[in-house]
């Protein structure tokens, strides 16, 4: 059941009910003193998820003028806190909590992934993805011959009927001469036709890249697909939207998180141009939320960790006076995705071939375990956290060996490195990241059963790897910290189904659970891993990620009590209201919270981006990068 909240500052209601106002004259002086004392906002009549253990119930909460939590308690405990001009809140009963926390997502690959034609991640045959294309390029008739037709949300395994397999001559009979790129809503693909291919120079003599592969066929010659870092190859000849575009795109996705209940996102991947735009965005004053930019370190690079930490710390200094930025967070790709095709995770023992039989790819591990230590020592020495995406099983396995020697090297026991997505953690691995400290950055919203969990990737694991598929329960079993992630863009944005998936792993658009009774969280866990628990991996602790006197006034306003709630109505939850640091950045009743709730309206009902997608750690592609979902 929903509710509506009501507000009204306390003057204008008449201070009824939860506020009496001193009268006559000698209260004058008296209510300027309260004035600056004063609560700026009280919230009141809320079942408040304070994320604090063995807590009281709270049900009202009082927001300072400095934009901290001035105190938590029951309405009447807070009257005295009210002053002529404060703002009352009426929760009706829903749940008042902290801001979430995403803990892995790419805004700004969001924004610049809108300013583009989208597939949606759906499955075609090759006759209607024809059909598709041929309509995006009557919309734009005037870039012929030479401009780029660049589309999102390509589902890389979409083709069917299932087995297809992408090749630029398929591209190549669509009526135009103009360049072609399909990018993956993996981020971990590309699909090219031959006219690109000619602009970026790749042909059957191209060497793959550090970390990326040029597909070819038997023949020899480029397929036209590019899988990972290879994407670059082409996707650096693509034209970047001017400034003001992408300000323009990125504010509007921001602000769509701000009515999911965003408050903070660690921006998984990020360069000089991502920086840039987030400089120009907090120029504009459309960045509401707080971000924690993660640096890329490519392959090559992370085996100088010197020249690594020289190239980090350049950018902090050229970029540290960026309000709402925290600098402090490393991103490495040690592999890449596991699904059919791709198959690029790094695992243990070998895939399948789809009918039971071990073959000879164990997939790619683009940085050593060894190499990625000498690379964590370096950086938790001068105070920064490592990122590490690992999918498969033998990725996780080289992040937490290289975990192990910066800790041994260092002697630092609180460096707080996290690995993300951790698709398939061997069982021997699971105890070892509360021996370490190493957080797991889980994208739950995955941990369904859908095409991409079953038919794109059982066959090929088997049902023993396959049972400890996402495995979140049982790292919170072994004493793991858990932090939440969206993966945005490579999934929309649909916060409260990725919580209720976490759940009951089967989400709103899942075919069935996914191991619920062996990995299920309990509702507290899910929101915990959302809001202090990424408050923890992001050394915002202290700060925000729980509902306490003190921390920022990050807080979120349901339309309803989902601690109470139906699991499956967890999925429709809407966001009232969401403050950072006591400012509104999202109210519903406005034009713009309408505006940016029916934008993610919109997103909810476009079919689902791959789960393949989603997975792998990102979608930065659309800001030409290449992070992954599994």
């Amino acid at each position: 059941m929903t509710s509506s909240l009501a507000r009204r500052s306390v003057l204008a209601a008449g201070a009824a009910g939860l506020v009496g106002v001193a009268a006559g004259p000698a209260a004058a002086a008296h209510q300027s003193a309260l004035h600056r004392s004063a609560a700026a906002l009280i919230i009141h009549n809320a079942r408040v998820f304070t994320g604090l253990p063995g807590a009281r119930p709270v049900e009202a909460v009082a927001v300072g003028r400095d934009g901290r939590i001035l105190a938590t308690g029951q309405g009447r405990e807070l009257r005295r806190l009210a002053g002529r001009d404060t703002e009352i809140v009426d929760a009706r009963g829903a749940t008042v909590m902290s801001g979430i926390h995403d803990g892995h997502v790419h805004p700004l690959g969001a924004g610049e992934s809108s300013m583009r034609p989208s597939l949606e991640g759906a499955e075609t045959t090759a006759e209607e993805l024809l059909e598709i294309l041929t309509g995006f390029l009557k919309d734009t008739p005037g870039e012929e011959p030479d401009g780029w037709l660049v589309v999102s949300d390509w589902n890389p395994v979409g083709l069917l009927p299932q087995g297809t397999l992408p090749h630029h001559s398929l591209l190549d009979a669509l009526p135009t001469r103009r360049p072609i790129a399909l990018i993956g809503a993996d981020g971990h693909n590309a699909w090219v036709n031959a006219r690109a291919l000619q602009i970026a120079g790749i042909t059957a003599a191209t060497p793959d890249p550090v970390g990326g592969k040029i597909v070819k066929g038997p023949d020899g010659k480029p397929s036209g697909v590019l899988k990972d870092d290879a994407q670059g190859l082409v996707t650096r000849h693509i034209p970047e939207p001017s400034e003001a575009e992408l300000v323009d795109a990125c504010s509007r996705v921001l602000a769509q998180a701000a009515a999911s209940g965003v408050t903070t996102m660690m921006d998984a991947l990020v360069g000089r141009d991502e920086l840039t735009t987030y400089q120009a965005l907090a120029k504009a004053r459309k960045l509401p939320q707080r971000i924690v930019p993660a640096i890329r370190i490519d392959s090559d690079l992370a085996k100088d960790p010197a020249a690594a930490l020289a190239h980090a710390r350049g950018l902090q200094r050229a970029f540290r006076d960026v309000p709402g930025l925290r600098f402090g967070m490393i991103k490495v790709y040690l592999d890449g995705v596991i699904e059919y095709p791709a198959q690029t995770a790094a695992l243990l023992e070998p895939y399948l071939d789809g009918s039971g039989n071990p073959t000879d790819n164990r997939g790619e591990l683009y940085v050593s375990g060894q190499d990625y230590g000498r690379l964590a020592a370096a950086f938790n020495r001068a105070g920064w956290q490592m990122h590490a995406h690992g999918l498969g099983d033998r990725a996780v396995r080289a992040a937490l060996d290289g975990y192990a020697y910066a800790r041994r090297t260092t002697g630092l026991c609180d460096a707080r490195n996290a690995i993300a997505h951790l698709q398939l953690v061997d069982p021997a691995d699971l105890r070892r990241f509360a021996a370490l400290d190493v957080m797991a950055c889980m994208q739950l919203q995955w941990a369904e059963q859908d095409v991409w969990t079953m038919d794109a990737l059982l066959p090929y694991i088997g049902p023993e790897r396959h049972r400890g598929m996402y495995p979140a329960r049982s790292l919170e079993r072994h004493g793991a910290r858990l932090s939440g992630g969206s993966d945005w863009p490579v999934d929309p944005l649909q916060v409260w189904n990725q919580i209720r998936t976490a759940i009951d792993r089967t989400g709103a658009e899942g075919d069935g659970p996914l191991y619920r009774e062996l990995e299920g969280l309990s509702r507290t866990s899910a929101l915990l891993m959302h809001t202090s628990g990424t408050a923890w991996q992001l050394r915002m602790d202290r700060l925000t990620g729980t509902v306490r006197p003190g921390l920022a006034a990050d807080l979120i306003v349901l339309d309803r009590d989902v601690m109470k709630c139906p699991e499956a109505d967890i999925s429709d939850t809407r966001v009232e209201l969401t403050l950072v640091g006591g400012k509104v950045v999202h109210d519903a009743r406005s034009a713009a919270g309408r505006a940016a709730a029916a934008r993610l309206d919109r997103a909810a009902a476009a079919p689902r981006p791959s789960t393949y997608a989603a997975m792998h750690g990102g979608r930065h592609q659309a800001c030409g990068h290449g992070d992954h979902r599994p």
